[in-house]
């Protein structure tokens, strides 16, 4: 028998590998597609729930592997029907993910890292240190959770997930697309990645490499403003991936996909409300077919970063729809449970 420290998380192993550990221990090679199944279709997080394998045979998969399934370690629920889970890792870090139900749909707002390493300075997240990137099945583990929360809670199926949670999806890229496979293959949960949005800060040279790898899901760009001296000073990775490297990496983007890119953006009093803010914007938005998500700001302090007037926002409102370009004002969910936007910063 393997010692437990010794064990491996047997979703690390790919579906050949564990055809070959079957084949190892004098079993038939079909039973890997059995497991496998129950690992990625079913989402069984104990190797007992495999109740078509003979208990022999779970037996060895016991004395040899381990699950390390996620733990939802506390869920607070908001007014507004927002769900917000504290999950805890096999190696007991914590990240966060977040339900948000509207009329239309549910969406599961998911964690890439624990913590992160932009200093984006109007984000929580970003006062926390990045411990690590999370593997695979811990983002899988995340999107299944609030699919059964759904189900529970709100009696409705979850039909989008958006990578904008705690971390930056782009910086741990391997483990974000294979667990984008698990969740969209019809191996796995099966769902379109029409429906699933990565948000990213904008990093020129992993926006490209993902047009290479001709990738299904949406693309959303946290811009916050057009206008380079604007952008350092609130996301201080501008200054080393300009907005000129972004637009080449977004017509790239675009080049190669035909998907349009939606831009993230908050207005923020005294540093990007002015017309010549939103002209810039204006103006960026036309270098690929583009939409604007104006967000409502949740400050974490009392700092500079508040909320802009209405006034600024109906300014970008405005200029946006006379360019034709497609603009949604998207109000805050979760804040009383500190889980809206830029607020997720494992205060529970």
């Amino acid at each position: 028998m393997i010692a437990q420290e010794e064990k491996k998380d047997i979703r690390q192993l790919n579906r050949e590998q564990i055809k070959d550990y079957f084949v190892s221990i004098g079993e038939k090679p079909f039973r890997a597609k059995q497991v496998y199944e129950w690992l990625w279709k079913k989402s069984a997080k104990d190797f007992d729930q495999m109740t078509n394998i003979s208990l022999e045979t779970r037996d060895k998969l016991k004395a040899d592997f381990i699950i390390n399934h996620i733990a939802v370690d506390q869920m607070q629920r908001s007014d507004d029907g927002t769900i917000k889970n504290a999950v805890k890792l096999f190696d007991g870090a914590v990240v966060e993910s977040v339900l948000i139900p509207t009329d239309t749909r549910i969406t599961a707002c998911i964690s890439s890292q624990v913590g992160c390493s932009l200093d984006c300075n109007f984000c929580a997240t970003a006062r926390l240190k990045r411990m690590r990137n999370l593997n695979a099945d811990e983002i899988y583990d995340q999107v299944v959770a609030i699919k059964e929360q759904s189900e529970r809670f709100m009696n409705r199926p979850l039909t989008n997930i958006v990578f904008m949670g705690m971390g930056e999806p782009l910086l741990n890229y391997s483990n974000v697309i294979a667990a984008i496979d698990k969740i969209t293959l019809p191996e796995g949960l099966g769902m379109s990645p029409k429906r699933i949005t990565l948000s990213t800060v904008g990093i020129p040279k992993m926006i490209k490499k993902m047009a290479d790898d001709e990738v299904k899901f949406n693309l959303a760009v946290s811009l916050h403003s057009a206008i380079d001296e604007t952008r350092s000073k609130v996301m201080p990775i501008n200054e080393k991936n300009d907005l000129d490297a972004l637009k080449e990496a977004l017509k790239y983007w675009y080049y190669k996909t035909k998907k349009k890119v939606t831009y993230e953006y908050v207005v923020w009093r005294g540093i990007n409300d002015t017309e010549k803010d939103a002209d810039a914007l204006v103006k960026f938005c036309k270098v690929i077919p583009s939409k604007v998500n104006l967000i409502e700001y949740n400050p974490i302090d009392d700092g500079e970063f508040q909320q802009a007037s209405e006034e600024a926002l109906d300014i970008y409102t405005e200029k946006l729809k006379a360019a034709d370009i497609i603009v949604n004002v998207r109000r805050s969910r979760g804040k009383d449970i500190d889980a809206a936007c830029g607020q997720l910063a494992n205060k529970n």
